[in-house]
């Protein structure tokens, strides 16, 4: 069990905050976001060139170190020991906000797991932004950030998703859109709703609202350009009335997770996937199949 108080007095540990910055548009920073990126010890970038950038527009000096997918094995470590020592570290990436998408989760994990206070600056995020002007219904909503890239992967994916009773979102780049998009019209049908966002906070900021279908025979004569949050409209009702017929309505959780597991999947993505089946979250079917260990 793990109990952070963020702003005890005393700790003699560095903290490491997650700082949100722009998507887009500079004027979306934060006030406090510039007060604790000028504040701490290091700041850890995913792209130090860009960050620079940014650091020079809010003449802010602090020492930038990197930190990105490709380092994290090395770099993760030191930041860890830097933290330790009593420094504190500003984790940013690209845009947006740290930890979604990028190895920024495992440097949180590590300082956890070493009894490091982490603390967000919250800020602009891509993801919740295109959410809440897609039109399409906000209570319940699941982030799956990207998708896979090849085919088979990909219908399978869609496959467990068509079944999301609620909103779902996802990141596409603007040479993989309209592959996904046809997928998605073949495994979901092409009359489900969504929403296209791209370029969010920038000068050609745009909104692209229909079905799957319409919004190809959009692409088809105006090619994608930038970068894409997709929000697809959930399964509702229909989906419902199809769990009960689904190849695993018949199976305990137990076997459920066993059939994913006899087809090659490992146990994790075994349980992600008979969760995300279910309509439940995955924490959830884990204590129920772990209840007795």
């Amino acid at each position: 069990m793990n109990i952070q108080k963020s702003y005890a007095e005393g700790d003699a540990y560095g903290k490491l905050y997650l700082v949100g910055t722009p998507i887009g548009n500079l004027e979306d920073m934060t006030y406090r976001a510039v007060r604790i990126l000028g504040e701490v010890q290091w700041i850890a970038a995913e792209d130090t060139r860009q960050t620079r950038k940014l650091l020079t527009h809010f003449d802010i000096s602090t020492r930038l170190v990197s930190y990105h997918e490709h380092n994290k094995n090395a770099s993760g470590p030191e930041l860890i020991r830097l933290l330790l020592a009593g420094d504190s570290i500003a984790l940013v990436s690209d845009a947006g906000l740290p930890a979604i998408c990028d190895p920024g989760a495992d440097l949180v994990r590590m300082a956890i797991d070493e009894g490091i206070a982490v603390v967000p600056i919250p800020g602009a995020n891509a993801a919740l932004s295109a959410l809440i002007v897609s039109g399409l219904p906000t209570e319940r909503f699941t982030f799956v950030g990207f998708l896979p890239r090849d085919k088979k992967p990909l219908e399978r994916e869609l496959g467990a998703l068509k079944r999301e009773p609620g909103t779902w979102l996802c990141y596409e780049s603007p040479h993989r859109l309209v592959k996904t998009l046809t997928v998605m019209a073949e495994v979901l049908g092409g009359d489900r709703e969504v929403c296209l966002v791209r370029e969010l906070t920038k000068r050609y900021e745009e909104a692209l609202r229909g079905t799957i279908t319409e919004c190809l025979a959009h692409l088809d004569s105006h090619a994608p350009q930038g970068e894409y949050v997709v929000v697809i409209r959930g399964g509702g009702a229909d989906a419902e009335a199809e769990s009960a017929d689904a190849w695993w309505a018949g199976l305990t959780p137990e076997q459920h997770v066993a059939r994913y597991e006899a087809d090659g999947e490992g146990h994790k993505e075994a349980l992600r996937r008979a969760a995300q089946d279910r309509g439940v979250p995955k924490r959830e079917l884990y204590n129920l199949l772990h209840r007795d260990g």
